[in-house]
């Protein structure tokens, strides 16, 4: 199995406390969406902002609703949105596809997650109600190819996704897309909404699958690398995050009598490798 034979995860520290969930979707005050150089995309109430070289606008688009994500690809920009007018149901808004130039708009198009292929290209997924599907699009924003698979996109040597269903129990995977519609199938998931997985640099994919930190190969073969606690909520909102030296796994339970506090356990693993007799963290590997 390529790549995950050599990881290992060793515990370096747990913490339990009252906080916050770790919602994905936080980002810091002046953050942008997606970064390119000095080229920036940010977001705000009913507005899409591109800026430049020292924080110089150039070019402003408006619209109904809040951006949530940005993709920048060549030279075009895919901005997912949240909208209260776009469907009688959730939160889903327009994906816009935008000339990165002048925030020209290409195309409108319908999906929930996206992910940018490179020279204009895109992957826009979207999931519920029947739907579960991510679709190819060119630069001018005509699909080029349609899989029956959703969730988060990892782009590299192909196309892997970490799928997210929202069935009990789930019928997700880890799988490969392939030209053509055809999705290669990998391992099941345990958990039908896992968080954004961590990319290690050898393109090793780690997953905090319900109670468990797995990775992936890029053969799609797996192992645990570490056990955390089972999962007793749907509620329970979780991240794995890794900042090239430590890895970061949070768990964040509702109390049953109050679900708005929450019981947030922090685990805390040094990543190393094995088997090829480099011991390295990942981070400083070439």
């Amino acid at each position: 199995m390529t790549g995950i034979e050599v990881w290992r995860a060793e515990a370096v520290g747990h913490r339990q406390a009252e906080g916050s969930p770790p919602y994905e979707w936080v980002r810091r005050r002046g953050e942008p969406l997606a970064r390119r150089g000095e080229f920036a995309v940010h977001g705000a109430d009913g507005e899409i902002r591109a800026t430049g070289a020292e924080g110089r606008t150039l070019w402003t688009r408006t619209f109904a609703g809040r951006p949530n994500a940005a993709h920048v690809s060549g030279d075009r920009v895919l901005v997912t949105t949240d909208s209260l007018e776009y469907t009688p149901w959730g939160f889903l808004g327009p994906a816009y596809l935008l000339d990165l130039a002048d925030g020209r708009l290409v195309a409108e198009l319908r999906g929930e997650r996206g992910a940018a292929l490179g020279d204009g290209r895109f992957l826009l997924g979207l999931e519920g109600y029947g739907i579960f599907e991510t679709r190819a699009y060119d630069r001018d924003g005509a699909e080029t190819d349609r899989w029956p698979s959703y969730g988060h996109y990892v782009v590299g040597s192909g196309v892997r996704v970490v799928e997210a269903d929202r069935r009990i129990p789930t019928r997700g995977r880890v799988v490969r897309l392939r030209p053509g519609g055809t999705v290669v199938p990998g391992p099941r998931l345990n958990d039908p909404q896992p968080p954004r997985p961590v990319v290690l640099p050898d393109g090793t994919l780690l997953v905090l699958d319900g109670g468990a930190i797995r990775a992936f190969g890029r053969d799609l073969g797996t192992t645990v690398l570490a056990e955390l606690k089972p999962l007793t909520d749907t509620r329970t909102i979780r991240s794995l995050r890794w900042d090239g030296a430590a890895l970061t796994a949070t768990v964040a339970e509702p109390h049953p009598a109050d679900p708005a506090r929450y019981t947030v356990d922090t685990w805390t693993f040094r990543l190393s490798a094995t088997g090829d007799g480099d011991s390295r963290p990942p981070a400083s590997r070439t």
